[in-house]
């Protein structure tokens, strides 16, 4: 006797893949000199062919305006204001100022494009907290930006409406352990 053996149909309609969901990560700290750790991962996710942006607000010093990005590596541009200085006061000269501007309109615009699965906002805290970039405008970016978009936020005193929508807090303290 031969057994007939039931063989599945194979479905032929193409299951489509689901969208991760970009996350929304905060590190912040008391004191400025963490930037170190965000950029070792902003480094590592590139370094595996994820495109990255890194936008540093207040950093000055270096001839570096948005036009003139830094390119490490084939998949991370980093940008900077194209100041003298870096930026520790409130209190900036019509020329810093629009640097400033010009530097988060072409941020924005880098965002909603979804060229960059990460763009991390380097002491964006801080410039909300002088008055030089509206938390208000922000938010709004945050939450109109493309589902795959990662986005990492640093610095102290972060707005306590972005620490409420955040996937991802981290918070870093020094040790007096040696």
């Amino acid at each position: 006797m031969v057994a007939q053996l039931e063989t599945p149909t194979l479905n032929t309609e193409r299951r489509q893949l689901t969208t991760v969901e970009g996350l929304l990560q905060v590190f912040t700290s008391s004191h400025r000199t963490f930037f170190t750790s965000v950029m070792a991962q902003a480094l590592r996710i590139a370094g595996q062919g994820t495109p990255v942006l890194v936008v540093q607000f207040l950093k000055g010093g270096i001839n570096q305006g948005y036009d003139r990005p830094m390119r490490l590596g084939e998949y991370l541009d980093w940008v900077r204001c194209d100041l003298p200085r870096c930026i520790d006061t409130p209190h900036l000269d019509d020329g810093e100022m629009r640097s400033l501007q010009q530097l988060w309109q072409h941020t924005q615009k880098a965002i909603f494009e979804g060229k960059y699965s990460l763009v991390v906002l380097d002491e964006l805290s801080l410039a909300i907290t002088f008055g030089l970039i509206p938390e208000t405008e922000v938010l709004e970016v945050i939450k109109r930006r493309p589902s795959h978009v990662d986005i990492i936020l640093t610095g102290p005193e972060m707005p306590e409406a972005i620490l409420d929508i955040a996937d991802q807090i981290t918070e870093m303290r020094r040790s007096d352990r040696p």
